[in-house]
């Protein structure tokens, strides 16, 4: 009978708990107006942990790399979704509280974004939690693309987290031509990150 190692699933569920990210509710979650760059280091109530991969910058072209929509099942390539601005929301974990009011002020900020912005959620839960969760919730407008796989969206985005092997809590705005405009890695990963600022830059790059 195949052994299975348990370490990886007890360190990746201890780090989810004490990132804020409790199963449990009645939590305040602290939002955060600060940044680390991609690439460098983030905390989980003052322990840090290093990101891993090739920092994205603001003013380069958003990186190709597969992601998988929980929806279609299909392999999406965002860096190739051009004449939209991309408003991407990327959380450790769907299934957890501070991830769950992430994805949900993402998708009940509907009536203030036009719709020249296309919101996409992004982790490396599988896609078949996505479209659970997305089903449960009710939340509907938003594109849930899963990183899963390889990480290979954290890596060439330099949101990786080394240890944990999940994505940085971050928030990411991409113009009608697919370069990177905003950008903001919450420094503390048990935050939220700053939504609303990321929302005036996605309708300011909108247009409208």
């Amino acid at each position: 009978m195949k052994k299975f190692n348990m370490i990886p699933m007890i360190a990746t569920t201890f780090f989810l708990l004490t990132a804020g990210c409790s199963l449990h509710g009645g939590i305040s979650i602290p939002v955060d107006t600060a940044s680390s760059a991609p690439g460098t280091m983030v905390s989980v109530k003052g322990e840090t942990h290093q990101l891993v991969g090739t920092p994205l910058q603001v003013g380069s072209p958003l990186p190709a790399t597969a992601l998988i929509d929980a929806f279609t099942m299909k392999k999406v390539d965002i860096s190739q979704m051009k004449g939209k601005v991309l408003l991407l929301s990327v959380v450790p974990s769907i299934d957890t509280k501070v991830c769950e009011a992430q994805t949900h002020l993402l998708a009940e900020k509907v009536a203030r974004l036009p719709q020249e912005v296309v919101r996409i959620a992004i982790s490396r839960d599988t896609p078949f939690a996505q479209k659970r969760f997305a089903e449960e919730a009710k939340l509907t407008g938003l594109t849930f693309l899963s990183d899963y796989k390889e990480g290979a969206f954290g890596r060439a985005t330099g949101l990786l987290i080394d240890d944990s092997m999940l994505l940085a809590r971050s928030v990411v705005v991409v113009d009608k031509d697919g370069i990177v405009r905003y950008i903001q890695v919450v420094p503390e990963l048990s935050h939220l990150p700053d939504m609303e600022t990321a929302f005036g830059k996605a309708v300011a790059l909108s247009g409208k």
